[in-house]
């Protein structure tokens, strides 16, 4: 007996993710987006902690960074897209397809910090030069973007932790 899977057409729980190339390019424009938060978030820490030098505090604005982050990426994550992913059309779903909550984007964001951990944690005891640390980073960065031609739907592995996927998304009608 032959099962017919045209009417059926493809899963739609199950698409691969979009191009590497296309969430690569997208993740280099939120990087260009995330100037502006630094820049104001950046502000907003030495203005209210009174801070003239910028190595004065440097942890604490580090922690604030991290926090401001969590906050843009899990607003707009929980919405679906930021700015870059909208330009891009990427969307960011659960398994089953639906929009995710915030604890879940705020996973997401735990999760996606394995993007830089890993390969400063390594360096630091070496204290390396800038440039050199820069040559590990973005070959981390390189082997980890490249890592998710092993997932079964070729998503990211910081996806495939936190339960979600990238998936296309058509333009919104203007």
């Amino acid at each position: 007996m032959m099962v017919s899977t045209a009417a059926a057409g493809p899963d739609p729980l199950a698409p691969t993710a979009p191009s590497l190339r296309r969430r690569m390019a997208c993740w280099l424009y939120e990087g260009m987006l995330m100037f502006g938060v630094v820049f104001i978030a950046g502000y907003l820490f030495g203005t209210l902690s009174q801070t003239r030098n910028a190595m004065d505090n440097r942890l604490g604005l580090q922690a604030f960074l991290f926090v401001i982050f969590g906050i843009y990426f899990t607003w707009f994550w929980s919405k679906g897209q930021t700015l870059a992913m909208k330009t891009w059309n990427i969307r960011v779903v659960g398994l089953d397809g639906q929009a995710i909550s915030q604890p879940r984007a705020l996973l997401r964001y735990v999760c996606s910090w394995i993007w830089f951990l890993p390969p400063l944690a390594a360096v630091a005891p070496f204290a390396l030069p800038v440039g050199e640390t820069m040559v590990i980073l973005l070959g981390w960065v390189a082997v980890w973007a490249l890592l998710s031609r092993f997932h079964p739907q070729r998503q990211f592995w910081h996806d495939a932790l936190a339960g979600t996927r990238l998936v296309g998304s058509l333009p919104l009608s203007r």
